[in-house]
């Protein structure tokens, strides 16, 4: 099988997207070597980190017309490629039909609410098309909550999507702790959707009466003003892996209050480094926590669970083993697999 795979995510310094593409493409690639993956673009992006031999970087526009990707040059070169299947990783497909397409549908987020992406226009329109004329043979959604609502909003027939859980990156494992003070932790793209105001309310509050820091580490998005400094909270902004995992190991609590999420990868990371997670009642969240979190559905509760924590930090190592335990469940390898089954049923079913 030779496989194309929309590399466009990879174009994000960080966040579950490019994670996603960055992952999933090279446990393709080790899993499936004797097939050949191709990762393509209309824009310049960096390929994995040590990408097996068998996934490629493919073209990208090689003239004017090529220039309107979805349109003509993403077929052309599907075809210079011989693509038996494209990837759609980001809530596109080609808009012409001429061999077999899986779309990643993420989350509902862009039609859920507007203010949480200012710049998704485009996909609030044109996905909704990809997925009602049939332009996408196959859909993948990354937990079963999310899943069910697109069978809802969209009336796709249940047997045309399937939901396959992502995982966290074998980078992200208990780390020592390092010197300082004790904090919360928050980690992930700074945006509208994740709740981040309320979970700064909520730290204050608790702040008052234990000496304990709120440390954000993630890109701020556009459309998230910026945050004033003051006593106590640590805005790092992107970190590496490594220093990330020392971030999780090391905190109190990793807290994640997002109002709703495709999956909740952030969540998964903190657990396989051995935090304690307070996070949301997000029902694809609460799917992939499997009841190794604390859960928080309003701001009372992340109040008293915060509070819980910084008065009683033994208390956090029950919830730290219980979430070692629900990451040990997932893995990128068992994630390409499943993708891969997606692949056959969508040749199968063009």
């Amino acid at each position: 099988m030779r496989v194309a795979i929309d590399a466009t995510p990879l174009t994000l310094s960080s966040g579950g997207l490019r994670r996603y593409v960055e992952e999933l493409s090279t446990a393709l690639a080790e899993n499936f070597p004797r097939d050949e993956f191709f990762l393509v673009s209309d824009q310049p992006f960096h390929m994995p980190h040590s990408a097996p031999p068998n996934l490629r970087r493919g073209g990208g526009p090689r003239n004017s017309v090529e220039r309107r990707w979805w349109i003509w040059g993403l077929d052309r070169e599907l075809q210079r490629l011989d693509a038996s299947v494209f990837h759609g990783s980001d809530f596109a497909v080609p808009y012409v039909p001429r061999r077999p397409s899986v779309l990643t549908l993420h989350d509902l987020s862009p039609w859920m609410d507007a203010a949480w992406h200012s710049d998704a226009e485009r996909v609030r329109r044109r996905t909704p098309l990809l997925i009602g004329l049939g332009l996408a043979t196959m859909i993948l959604t990354p937990s079963e909550a999310v899943r069910k609502q697109a069978i809802e909003r969209f009336r796709i027939h249940p047997g045309r999507i399937c939901a396959v859980p992502h995982a966290a990156s074998v980078s992200f494992r208990p780390r020592a702790a390092m010197p300082g003070p004790p904090y919360f932790l928050y980690a992930g793209t700074l945006e509208p959707r994740k709740n981040i105001p309320d979970l700064i309310a909520a730290w204050r509050e608790v702040h008052r009466a234990y000496p304990i820091d709120l440390v954000l580490a993630g890109r701020r998005r556009s459309d998230f003003a910026q945050l004033s400094p003051e006593p106590g909270l640590q805005i790092m902004g992107e970190v590496s892996d490594d220093r990330l995992a020392e971030l999780f190991s090391g905190s109190r609590a990793f807290v994640y209050p997002s109002w709703y999420e495709g999956f909740g990868l952030p969540v998964l990371e903190a657990m396989q480094s051995g935090a304690c997670v307070i996070t949301s009642r997000d029902p694809a969240i609460t799917e992939v926590a499997g009841g190794a979190a604390i859960l928080a559905g309003t701001q009372t509760e992340l109040v008293r669970a915060m509070f819980q924590i910084a008065a009683h930090p033994e208390s956090a190592a029950l919830w730290r083993e219980r979430g070692l335990r629900r990451a040990a469940e997932f893995s990128w390898s068992r994630s390409a697999r499943l993708t891969y089954e997606v692949y056959e049923e969508a040749q199968r079913r063009f």
